[in-house]
């Protein structure tokens, strides 16, 4: 009798296996755009990619002015792009890619971990930051993970920014009403940590054993009381008020 995975997929590359609830299906891969102006970086990054059944590379470019054509020209779903290109910076891009693809996510490469740089970019829309030094696998992980509701970066990183943001933003913590944080059911305050450690909205759902529709409907909720408008913006504040 032949095994049946059911709600999971098999692939050829680690994982093994794939929850088809998640995006990066083999009929339905995550479709990326990469910018970058080097080739051998291009070709290192453009061979991961496609070695993942779960991701497919769309088209390249090897510049700002490119990038700009390319994003109109092609469908996708993940721009993959190098802060720091010749004739420019992936600020321009990500401000292109607002009004261009809005329904797309961008994920940040770069050899250094340049604080100012990446809060930009993250502030720009940015929802990833990968290394170029980092191992082998994690552009498609980073991909796949903004892909289905994520952030990816890395946990340095992620405590340089949140120490940034509460130097910059301290002064209008204190302008907050002292029981915001209260505001937050027990439910909401639990899909809040979650989402702060790194999961997507499926996987949320599936440990809590609701839609991922209704953790989106409490996260709605969840940036209504907190005044916020992003995830990043609410998994900050949470940090923030120890509520994780």
């Amino acid at each position: 009798m032949p095994w049946s995975s059911g709600p999971f997929d098999n692939f050829g590359h680690p994982p093994s296996v794939w929850p088809d609830f998640l995006a990066g299906q083999k009929d339905s891969p995550v479709r990326v755009l990469l910018v970058d102006d080097d080739p051998h970086i291009r070709l290192v990054i453009a061979q991961e990619l496609m070695a993942d059944a779960r991701t497919l590379l769309v088209a390249q470019a090897g510049s700002v002015r490119e990038g700009r054509r390319t994003i109109k020209q092609h469908e996708f779903d993940v721009l993959l792009v190098d802060l720091n290109l010749g004739d420019g910076d992936a600020f321009d891009l990500l401000h292109f890619l607002k009004s261009a693809r809005p329904s797309a996510q961008a994920v940040v490469i770069s050899v250094m971990e340049n604080e100012d740089q990446v809060m930009r970019a993250f502030e720009l829309g940015a929802t990833g930051y990968v290394s170029k030094n980092s191992w082998f696998r994690n552009y498609s992980q980073a991909v796949l993970q903004v892909a289905n509701g994520g952030a990816s970066i890395t946990p340095h990183l992620a405590r340089r920014l949140l120490q940034r943001f509460d130097r910059a933003h301290s002064s209008e913590t204190k302008r907050r009403q002292p029981d915001e944080a209260e505001r937050l059911s027990t439910r909401e305050k639990e899909i809040l940590r979650m989402v702060a450690s790194g999961y997507t909205s499926a996987e949320v759902g599936s440990r809590l054993l609701i839609s991922g529709m209704t953790v989106n409907t409490h996260l709605r909720n969840i940036y209504r009381k907190l005044q916020v408008r992003t995830r990043a913006q609410a998994v900050r504040f949470a940090s923030l008020r120890g509520l994780f």
